[in-house]
């Protein structure tokens, strides 16, 4: 078992926000750790939701502020699948990069050996809308 770190970074390489996730099998594939990724922050927002959601995915109506998002306080829960679901669009039409150790990931179904590279960072290039 591999434990990742997940990390968001600006253009530059100036890391903005992370966090690790243990146990995670030592082979996967991009879309699925982009799935994984998505579901962890979206049941850390869920668990204890705050007016504040750092996600790759900006959920309806949530402003964007510095390095995450605003949820204008409102008490609602996120649902994780559609997130997903608009990140892997996303990813498809460019709208982050994905990086494993030092290597660009340019297509979701590649497989990623996670005990070799256990960072992936993740690199917005644009605002991405979800719900």
């Amino acid at each position: 078992m591999a434990t990742v770190t997940f990390r968001d970074e600006t253009a530059t390489g100036k890391p903005l926000h992370e966090f690790a996730l243990p146990d995670l099998p030592e082979s996967i594939s991009a879309r699925e750790l982009v799935r994984l990724r998505v579901r962890e922050e979206v049941a850390r927002f869920n668990a204890e939701p705050s007016a504040r959601f750092n996600g790759l995915v900006r959920p309806v109506d949530a402003e964007v502020e510095l390095n995450g998002y605003r949820t204008g306080g409102v008490r609602r829960r996120v649902d994780w699948e559609r997130q997903a679901d608009i990140a892997e669009r996303a990813f498809r039409r460019n709208g982050f990069v994905l990086l494993v150790g030092e290597r660009q990931i340019d297509d979701l179904s590649e497989t990623i050996d996670l005990t070799a590279d256990p960072v992936v960072s993740f690199i917005k290039l644009v605002p991405l809308v979800g719900g």
